[in-house]
């Protein structure tokens, strides 16, 4: 019940369906208010092009990303890499209708291999079941690192439904371990979020980020309006929202610990 509260209320917060909103609210007042409906449908409209741009929405991608930076060094030293779930594939025709994993967990899981690879180091991977399908997100990166990628996990940490119980859970896990320092594996516009989070809860995080949002070439179609710019705004309103989350709870807690 909380991940679905949740995610209602994120679906109203975020862009289309905030913006389809909007353009309601200035329909319903149109014949009462015509001035004020008419600023609020071309408000709508604006931002629900804007949102659709993809040079735009990669511009704001962009502004996430530039808080973090690629990794520099191999890990090393008492660590672990600790792979973020990413979402599943569910009941896939091709895997006999099991659930496995999504492209963008995929994504994760293959820069996850290579640091293992390069490093040896143990990997704890962590996603629940918000949905409360069958098998978890980490039972799910668990098989496929094993079977596709030859890499052994350590730890499955699959009780989580979002970005701060990953966090929390797994330092659980590896605390029993004596492990404190962490190699985060997510998405670059993904990062400064769960980065914050796992900080908050007590780890030593060095940040290994992958897929950045880059581009070809910025030419005429980059501001032609187009679906897939649309999920990626989506994405970074998510993704503000969540930081200011975050921040609001930080100061809250200094306010009740003074």
């Amino acid at each position: 019940m909380h991940w679905f509260a949740t995610n209602l209320i994120s679906s109203l917060l975020l862009p289309p369906f905030s913006l389809l909103i909007l353009a309601l609210i200035g329909a319903l007042l149109l014949f009462r208010h015509p001035k004020t409906a008419k600023t609020l449908i071309f408000i709508a409209f604006a931002l629900l092009w804007l949102a659709s741009t993809p040079y735009i929405a990669e511009s704001a991608l962009h502004l996430l990303e530039a808080k973090t930076s690629t990794l520099q060094t191999t890990p090393q030293g008492n660590a672990a890499i600790v792979i973020l779930g990413g979402g599943s594939y569910f009941n896939a025709p091709e895997y006999a209708g099991q659930d496995t994993i999504s492209d963008t967990t995929l994504v994760r899981l293959r820069y996850g291999a290579r640091l293992q690879r390069e490093s040896k180091l143990p990997i704890l991977v962590t996603g629940g079941k918000p949905l409360g399908n069958s098998t978890s997100e980490a039972q799910q990166m668990r098989l496929s690192l094993e079977q596709d990628f030859q890499v052994p996990v350590c730890w499955t940490e699959d009780a989580s439904d979002n970005t701060f119980e990953n966090a929390r859970n797994s330092y659980q896990a590896l605390q029993k371990n004596g492990i404190n320092k962490i190699y985060l594996v997510t998405h670059a516009w993904h990062m400064p979020r769960s980065a914050a989070a796992f900080r908050r809860a007590g780890f030593e995080v060095i940040e290994a980020p992958t897929a950045f949002t880059t581009r070809y070439q910025t030419d005429l179609l980059a501001f032609v309006p187009r679906a897939e710019a649309l999920r990626d705004s989506k994405i970074f309103v998510h993704e503000v929202i969540g930081l200011l989350v975050y921040q609001a709870k930080s100061v809250i807690s200094k306010k009740l610990r003074n």
